[in-house]
């Protein structure tokens, strides 16, 4: 029993070798790849919530017909699981082309639409753009909530002073209106910023541990597979400290501004 203590035991402080090491000695620059999909799904995850969220809020605060049923149906995919919404997504996205498409390729396919066929998520260079259009799907009826309670907290005052200033609709948004949906923006944005870092379930459930779409929570779930448990807890530090700096400031902020009120 002592032989295998000592054997399995500690090696001694070894300092910041094993975040050194992702950087550095990590096979094929794994780490440092699976960074880069964080990055470039985040960014389009964002944009892309951030901008459907935005639309729908301000279509439904203009006050179109059947406003219950739209809202209904933006907030719907929020109460399907990521791993559920997961599944069908990877149906959807299947990457045969031509006779044995699948998903969004064989409906293309029937349309005559044959140039909008895609490989999706299986594209080396912007796989993972695709792989964000779940997570935008899911996710933009939340920001959509957000902004249009934002919207709903507006006084009638503002709007009413605009009115009489002579304000055309158009400044009255640009002027009065989207700078008051500044907090609500911040607040999305953090939300969905966080949850992003930490995606794994909705790629799991669409691609599996594949290299193209690998990110830090799926390559730590794999590096704790194999018993490289030192790499795990660096990886897992350095994704700590990614959500710490986006979390952070915006606790700050806002203790700053419940203060100065």
């Amino acid at each position: 029993m002592s032989d295998e203590h000592n054997a399995r035991g500690s090696k001694g402080f070894v300092g910041l070798e094993n975040y050194t090491n992702l950087f550095t000695n990590d096979i094929q620059d794994r780490f440092t790849h699976s960074l880069r999909n964080l990055l470039i799904f985040t960014v389009v995850f964002l944009g892309g919530a951030m901008f459907f969220g935005l639309l729908w809020a301000f279509l439904l605060e203009r006050g179109i017909r059947g406003e219950g049923f739209f809202r209904t149906v933006y907030l719907f995919p929020m109460a399907v699981s990521f791993v559920a919404s997961g599944v069908v997504w990877r149906w959807l996205m299947n990457p045969n082309q031509g006779e044995n498409a699948g998903g969004l390729n064989a409906v293309f396919g029937a349309l005559h639409l044959d140039f909008l066929q895609s490989a999706w998520w299986t594209n080396p260079d912007w796989g993972m753009a695709s792989m964000a259009m779940p997570a935008i799907w899911q996710l933009s009826g939340y920001v959509m909530a957000l902004f249009l309670a934002g919207f709903r907290g507006i006084p009638q005052e503002l709007r009413e002073a605009a009115a009489v200033d002579g304000a055309s609709t158009y400044r009255l948004y640009r002027n009065v209106i989207f700078p008051q949906l500044t907090p609500v923006a911040l607040s999305a944005l953090i939300i969905l910023g966080h949850m992003s870092m930490k995606m794994f379930d909705l790629i799991m459930s669409v691609s599996g541990p594949q290299w193209l779409t690998e990110v830090p929570a799926i390559y730590v779930w794999q590096t704790l597979l194999t018993s490289d448990y030192a790499k795990a807890a660096a990886i897992s530090i350095i994704l700590l400290l990614l959500v710490a700096v986006v979390i952070v400031p915006y606790l700050v902020w806002t203790s700053r501004a419940e203060r100065a009120r």
